[in-house]
């Protein structure tokens, strides 16, 4: 398994993923992959929601009835495709939305292949006695209906494709419209899967032209009983307005707090290498620092001396504000986009190797107190750890998403997880070994913080059925 075993190498080589590690990891998976064309057809491809959803429910009346292990064909095949066509996905990705940086896009599909979990998520819970034997079951729920974003378009519909038809369902797609040709390669791609392995065509199913019109069809469809959302608050709050079963992966604005206890060094290279990775298009990603006052200034030290920031003065901090925020919100133009072209749109010209933009402001800067999604780190200085943690959860906004902190004391690592409540809590690392990556446990790109699920799988996808027989069955 490639990723498992580069996840091993480096563990070995060194606690701390550096810039240039990935970088070598990037090259050697490029160079392993095997690049297939693309595919020639459109399976589950339609012109009209309401028969992408028709054709879904059709296949998962065949999904349901497959064994385990029939499933577990389909999504072996998924896993397969999904390594060999990596850089073709991740090009189409960064290409059609002008986000994200590709060797990085390679490894997050590479990611999902590897780590995003199948039909081992789905058991059984067993109560045996005098009186019979209960089972809990994991059900399907039947068709979903997903929304996915344009900032992991392959990776979240590959990713949710998995653990749906792991659970026994099928899925209708309704992806932004700005990632609508990457969508459709990578459902064309998860249906290609199920047919070589014997399974129904239209597992998942999308339409050529996604609209909010098509997405509240989806939501209000009598066939969907639950509804996934990966995206921006507004999209969430639309689903879970929908009167349907929700889950909803939302915002966040992750701080990551350094205390005094902290390896300031290697702190600097953790947050760095998580804040700059896809340009900062993961919502698990560093999108700000709370440090305490005492190691401030050493951590702005190995920040800009040893990795490749650049300090922000008053006046760019505010031509960077009229660039990258509009009365509307972000500007698009600028979400995933890389250091040196972001400060390339305010004048100003830096050498390649300049990664992250850095400057120390207040917690209500704009550049701080918003989720960006690019590389500008604000810093926002603390008095001590009380008043750090204080500043971080009010950065968060009480999203509950995810967090980060940089510190020795149990003590405090306790404290501020309390305090910041998230479905992540990343300790003395870089955001992405939330995700397996540099880190133990499984992959999602759907972080449902908003409804509790957490970092979603298979087992979410279902819902719980007990199977009683009274007095028989017990043979104690």
């Amino acid at each position: 398994m490639l990723f498992a075993g580069y996840g091993r190498e480096n563990r070995n080589r060194s606690e701390n993923m550096n810039e240039q590690m990935v970088n070598d990891i990037v090259k050697e998976v490029i160079a392993k992959l095997q690049i297939s064309e693309s595919p020639s057809g459109k399976h589950g491809i339609f012109t009209d929601m309401n028969d992408a959803i028709a054709a879904a429910k059709a296949a998962q009346a065949v999904v349901r009835n497959m064994s385990m292990d029939q499933r577990e064909k389909i999504i072996s095949n998924i896993r397969r495709m999904t390594k060999e066509r990596a850089e073709t996905l991740a090009r189409m990705g960064v290409q059609e939305t002008g986000m994200g940086n590709v060797g990085h896009k390679i490894l997050k599909h590479i990611l999902v292949a590897e780590k995003t979990p199948g039909t081992e998520d789905i058991t059984t819970t067993a109560w045996s006695g005098d009186r019979g034997l209960t089972l809990i079951e994991m059900g399907p729920f039947g068709v979903i209906g997903a929304i996915t974003p344009c900032t992991n378009p392959s990776e979240t519909v590959l990713c949710n494709s998995i653990g749906m038809i792991a659970a026994g369902n099928t899925v209708v797609f309704n992806p932004h419209p700005q990632a609508i040709k990457t969508t459709i390669y990578a459902i064309n791609m998860i249906n290609e899967a199920s047919l070589a392995a014997g399974g129904p065509d239209n597992v998942a199913c999308t339409v050529e032209n996604p609209t909010l019109e098509t997405s509240a069809v989806m939501m209000k469809h009598k066939d969907i009983p639950l509804l996934v959302a990966t995206g921006g608050p507004g999209v969430v709050t639309a689903v879970l307005s929908s009167g349907k079963r929700g889950i909803g992966a939302g915002a966040g604005n992750p701080p990551a707090l350094v205390d005094e206890t902290a390896d300031v060094r290697k702190a600097a290279g953790d947050i760095v290498n998580g804040c700059t990775f896809d340009n900062n298009l993961p919502c698990i990603a560093e999108k700000e620092i709370v440090a305490v006052s005492s190691i401030m200034d050493e951590l702005m030290h190995y920040m800009i001396t040893e990795q490749g920031c650049y300090l922000a003065s008053k006046e760019e901090q505010d031509k960077l504000v009229a660039t990258v925020l509009t009365p509307k919100g972000l500007n698009r133009k600028c979400v995933g986009r890389d250091a040196k072209t972001l400060l390339g749109m305010i004048g100003v010209s830096v050498p390649d190797n300049i990664r992250c933009i850095v400057f120390e402001g207040e917690k209500e800067h704009p550049l701080i107190s918003e989720e960006l999604m690019m590389p500008i780190l604000g810093v926002v200085r603390a008095k001590d750890f009380d008043d750090a943690v204080e500043k971080a959860v009010w950065l968060e906004h009480g999203n509950r998403h995810s967090a980060h902190i940089h510190s020795k004391n149990i003590d405090n690592i306790t404290k501020y997880a309390k305090a910041i409540d998230t479905a992540i809590l990343v300790k003395n690392g870089p955001s992405y070994s939330a995700l397996g990556f540099g880190g133990e446990g499984y992959c999602t790109f759907t972080i449902a913080s908003r409804t509790g699920e957490g970092l979603t799988s298979a087992k979410s996808f279902t819902k719980s059925r007990r199977c009683v027989m009274t007095d028989s069955l017990c043979i104690r």
